[in-house]
C-alpha cells in the first residue's frame, strides 16, 4: 500500500513537472485550452454542487412540516426540480441569457449540444462551453424555485406545483437574470449581485409570500382572536442535516460564480467571505433567540444560517471579510424577528421563506451599497464602491432600485399567476385532505407508513379522517 501511494506521489509530481507548453509542443492542449478544460470541470462540479442543495431543502422542509405531510413535501422538491429542468431548457434559459432587449432574451431556446455560443452575448465573456454555463444557471433557477414553493407548504394541491412551477420557470425567474446577469438595464447600472440575493433568493421568496397570502393559513394556525399558535416540524434533526447539507452546496453557489479556477485563486476568498457570514448568522440567531425567548432555539439557528448565505450571496466578491461578519450576523439577527412579525400578522409561513430569503435577500442587496470595497469593485469590474468606503449614495441608489424593481415585478406577476389558478383551477386542498395530510389525499401513503398508523388509531379516527372530522385549534399540530 505504501508504495502504490509512493507511485502515485510520483506520477502526479512528474506531471506538474512538464509545463503545459511540452504538451503543446506534441500537439496537444495549449495553455488557453488547458485553462478552459480546468474552468469547465470547476464550473461543473459547482452546478453538481448546488444540485445537491436541493437534497438538502428537501430535508430542510420535511424536517420543518409535520409527519402527516413529510413524505409529500419532499417528493414535490424532485417534481419542481424536474420541472424547472425542463421549463429552463426549453424556453428559460433563452429568455435570461439569449441576446435581446434591456427587458428579456429571445435567442438561444431549446438549447442543443451544438454551438449555441452565437445566441448568448452576455456569456462569451467566458471560456467555458455553454451547455455547461446552462447547467450552472439552471441550477440557481431550480433553488429560485424550490423557494418559491416553499411557502406553500401542507395545503397546496399538486397541482398548483405544476403550473405554478412551469410558469415561474419560465415567464419570472429568467426575467429577473436577464436584467442582471444577461444584460439587462439592471447590468447596465452597475447592480452587485454577485450570485443572486436578488436574483434567486428575493425573487423565489416575493413569489413564495404572494402564494402564503393566497393559500392563507394552514388549518388550526389561529385562534379566534388571531393569535397564532406553534406548529412545530416534525424533526428537527433532519432540518440540521439538510442545513448542513445546503452549507455544503452554497460552495458551489457562490465561489462557483467566479466561473473559473484560476484568477489567482479569487474563488477562495469568496468561499472565505461565504463561510463565516454563515457562522455569524448562526451564532447571531441562537444568541438573539435565547435572549428573547429564554432558550437557545435551534430552528431559529438554522433560519440564521440560511438568511446569513442569503445576504452575503450577492456581496460575497464585493465585500471585505469584516464586513461579511457583519452582514451575517445582521441578517440572522433580522430573520428572527421579521419571522415572529409575520406569524403575528396572520401570514403562515410554514418554512419562513420570505423571512430567511426575502427579507434577507433585500438585506444582501444593501449591503453591497454600504460595504463594496474599492479594490473588489476593480478585480470584478461591476459598479462601485459603497457608501462606507466614499463611494457615495450612487450605488446604494442602483441596489435599491434593483431590490424594488424586482420586488414589484416578481409581486404583481405572481399574484396574477396565482389568483388566475385560485379562482379556475383552486389552488388549496379541501379541508378534509389537509386534516389527512397530503402524504395520503394527494399519493395515497404516508411518509412515515407506521408511525402514522399508530398516531391515528390513538386519535380513535379512520386512516381516512372521514368526511365531517374537525378540528380545534392547535389540536392538529401533533399530526
Amino acid at each position: 500500500m505504501k508504495k502504490r501511494w509512493l507511485g502515485l506521489m510520483a506520477g502526479v509530481i512528474a506531471l506538474l513537472a512538464f509545463p503545459a507548453s511540452a504538451f503543446a509542443a506534441d500537439g496537444g492542449a495549449t495553455n488557453v485550452e488547458l485553462t478552459a478544460g480546468l474552468n469547465s470541470v470547476f464550473v461543473f462540479l459547482a452546478a453538481l454542487l448546488v444540485f445537491f442543495m436541493q437534497a438538502g431543502f428537501a430535508l430542510l422542509e420535511a424536517g420543518s412540516v409535520r409527519m402527516k405531510n413529510a413524505g409529500h413535501v419532499a417528493g414535490k422538491t424532485f417534481l419542481t426540480f424536474g420541472i424547472s429542468i425542463v421549463a429552463f431548457w426549453a424556453l428559460g434559459f433563452g429568455l435570461a441569457f439569449g441576446n435581446g432587449n434591456s427587458f428579456f432574451g429571445f435567442e438561444g431556446f431549446f438549447l442543443s449540444g451544438d454551438n449555441a455560443s452565437g445566441s448568448f452575448d452576455s456569456l462569451s465573456a467566458y471560456d467555458v462551453p455553454t451547455t455547461i454555463m446552462f447547467l450552472f444557471h439552471l441550477s440557481f433557477a431550480a433553488v429560485s424555485l424550490a423557494i418559491a414553493c416553499g411557502g406553500m407548504a401542507e395545503r397546496a394541491k399538486l397541482s398548483v406545483y405544476i403550473v405554478f412551477g412551469l410558469l415561474f420557470t419560465i415567464v419570472i425567474y429568467p426575467i429577473v437574470a436577464h436584467w442582471v446577469w444577461g444584460g439587462g438595464w439592471l447590468g447596465a447600472l452597475g447592480m452587485q449581485d454577485f450570485a443572486g440575493s436578488t436574483v434567486v433568493h428575493l425573487t423565489g421568496a416575493t413569489a413564495a409570500l404572494v402564494a402564503t397570502i393566497l393559500l392563507k393559513p394552514r388549518l388550526g394556525k389561529y385562534n379566534k382572536d388571531g393569535k397564532p399558535n406553534s406548529i412545530p416540524g416534525h424533526n428537527q434533526v433532519l432540518s440540521v442535516l439538510g442545513v448542513f447539507i445546503i452549507w455544503i452546496g452554497w460552495f458551489g453557489f457562490n465561489p462557483g460564480s467566479t466561473i473559473s479556477a484560476l484568477t489567482d485563486g479569487f474563488f477562495g476568498f469568496v468561499a472565505l467571505n461565504t463561510n463565516i457570514a454563515a457562522a455569524a448568522g448562526a451564532l447571531a440567531a441562537l444568541l438573539i433567540s435565547w435572549a428573547v425567548l429564554g432558550k437557545a432555539d435551534i430552528p431559529s439557528m438554522l433560519n440564521g444560517i440560511l438568511a446569513a448565505f442569503v445576504a452575503i450571496t450577492g456581496a460575497c466578491a464585493f465585500v471585505e471579510p469584516w464586513a461579511a461578519v457583519v452582514i451575517g450576523a445582521v441578517a440572522g439577527t433580522i430573520t428572527f424577528f421579521t419571522a415572529q412579525w409575520f406569524d403575528r400578522k396572520g401570514i403562515d409561513d410554514p418554512v419562513y421563506a420570505f423571512s430567511v430569503h426575502g427579507i434577507a435577500g433585500m438585506w444582501g442587496a444593501v449591503s453591497t451599497g454600504l460595504f463594496a470595497a474599492p479594490r473588489l469593485v476593480e478585480i470584478t469590474g461591476v459598479g462601485k464602491a459603497g457608501l462606507f468606503y466614499g463611494g457615495g449614495f450612487g450605488q446604494l441608489g442602483v441596489q435599491l432600485l434593483g431590490l424594488i424593481g424586482t420586488f414589484a415585478f416578481v409581486l404583481v406577476i405572481s399574484f396574477i399567476i396565482l389568483y388566475i389558478m385560485k379562482v379556475t383551477m383552486g389552488i388549496r386542498v379541501t379541508e378534509e385532505e389537509e386534516l389527512m395530510g397530503l402524504d395520503i389525499s394527494e399519493h395515497g401513503t404516508y411518509g412515515y407508513p407506521e408511525q402514522m398508523k399508530l398516531l391515528v388509531e390513538s386519535e380513535g379516527k379512520s386512516p381516512e379522517f372521514r368526511s365531517g372530522s374537525k378540528t380545534t385549534p392547535g389540536s392538529d399540530a401533533s399530526l
